[in-house]
Parts: structure tokens; C-alpha cells; sequence
């Protein structure tokens, strides 16, 4: 593969795990509302949000920084 298409590549990676991390963000969230709408014990939903929410925001800030680094580390190759 050619440089470009790897960092394409990289750049699709980071954005699908962010719209990933987001959307579960969103969809625990409205959970929590929707339960308190109902007047339904959020407890399961609170568990859930309390532990998915910050392992999902660890996680793709682990990606976003390791992409930067391996794109600040590489030097450009000399093409002859």
C-alpha cells in the first residue's frame, strides 16, 4: 500500500471510532432520560453509563494519540 492510502486509512479509523464513541455516548444518555421519563429505577442504565461511557472515551483517545504519534514519528522517505 502507498503512503496516502494508509493514511487515509488512519484518518477513517479515528473518525469511525469517534462517531462510535459518540453515538453510544448519545444512545446511553437518552437510555438515562427515557428511564427517568418513565419514572423507571435507572439503575441498570446509570451502571452501564458509569463504566461504558469512560472506557469508550479512553479508548479512542488511546487511538487519536497513537495515530498522532506513528504521523509525528515517521519521517518523510526520500523518493529517488
Amino acid at each position: 500500500m502507498n503512503k496516502k492510502t494508509i493514511e487515509a486509512l488512519q484518518v477513517l479509523s479515528i473518525s469511525l471510532i469517534w462517531v462510535l464513541f459518540t453515538g453510544i455516548a448519545v444512545w446511553i444518555v437518552s437510555l438515562l432520560r427515557e428511564s427517568l421519563r418513565l419514572h423507571d429505577a435507572p439503575d441498570a442504565s446509570v451502571g452501564i453509563s458509569i463504566i461504558a461511557i469512560p472506557v469508550f472515551f479512553t479508548l479512542a483517545s488511546i487511538l487519536t494519540y497513537v495515530f498522532i504519534g506513528l504521523r509525528k514519528g515517521r519521517k518523510e522517505e526520500s523518493e529517488p
